[in-house]
């Protein structure tokens, strides 16, 4: 196999699992036969992706490296994620008992245990990393309970999200041994940093996420770290292009041509008010 391959059905396109490393075949097959027992078991008919990331010795990963393993259905109309990283099969197996549990689960409540077993903390100290992804969303509006179900549902460590009583960007969160917290401006311990110190805070300082105000845009920004060390960061649709029209703003205005017209002499303008009554 590839290094990048993407499986289809072809009684079922929308079920595709796309594959990343050297996967043996029989282990995409344990995952889709598994996937399907889970589905049939909650009646799920939606589309259904799948990534699965094997170590890849070529690459420099270790023989007994990490396992990324994503699923990602829909279900009575809301969209549905599990992922989870581990030794070899063993990440597929704790992927298809989380999407289980999180199917089985009623549609209001929580169905992550915190701290959680199948998801350790991707907290380290380490150097400076790179950002590798950047994501300009749509942020949801929404409360924070809201917030905090989508956060479940999607399996993420932290949801960036508009707060709908504040109008500003907000992050619910997994943390601590109260399990959801939600953190909003500066008031909550909010940093206001720009990219580069949000960057170096996070990573010198051992921290999976970091929820900052960026200095340059006055808005909500969410880093994290991925699960192979790298940093992604989530904004707000257009706030890209509102820190460019403001950096342009900054810039004195450049006047690419002007033409010097003379001015009339005063015998020749009162010469034409003359005229003009005449």
């Amino acid at each position: 196999m590839g290094a990048f391959d993407v499986w289809s059905s072809g009684i079922d396109p929308d079920f595709v699992v796309t594959t990343h490393g050297p996967i043996p075949s029989g282990e995409v097959t344990r995952v889709v036969r598994g996937l399907g027992r889970v589905l049939r078991r909650h009646g799920v008919d939606g589309p259904v992706r799948a990534r699965l990331h094997w170590p890849d010795p070529d690459a420099g990963d270790l023989e007994d490296g990490i396992t990324l393993v994503q699923a990602s259905v829909r279900a009575l109309g809301k969209a549905f994620r599990v992922q989870v990283a581990g030794p070899g099969r063993f990440a597929a197996t704790f992927a298809l008992e989380r999407l289980d549990l999180r199917l089985g689960c009623p549609p209001d409540e929580l169905s992550r245990p915190w701290p959680d077993p199948a998801r350790p903390s991707l907290s380290a100290i380490t150097e400076p990393r790179p950002i590798v992804r950047r994501k300009d969303c749509r942020l949801q509006v929404a409360t924070p309970a809201a917030a905090a179900r989508v956060l479940d549902a999607m399996d993420y460590d932290a949801h960036l999200f508009i707060d709908a009583d504040t109008g500003s960007e907000a992050v619910v969160c997994w943390t601590g041994p109260l399990g959801v917290r939600t953190l909003g401006r500066p008031r909550d311990g909010v940093p206001m940093l720009r990219e580069d110190e949000a960057v170096a805070r996070l990573c010198l300082g051992g921290l999976p996420y970091l929820f900052f105000i960026d200095a340059d845009v006055r808005r909500g920004r969410l880093l994290y770290r991925r699960f192979d060390g790298d940093l992604a960061l989530v904004t707000a649709a257009g706030s890209e292009e509102r820190a460019r029209d403001r950096e342009r703003a900054r810039q004195p205005r450049v006047i690419s041509s002007c033409v010097r017209r003379a001015l009339p002499s005063a015998a020749g303008a009162a010469t034409a008010i003359t005229e003009k009554s005449a």
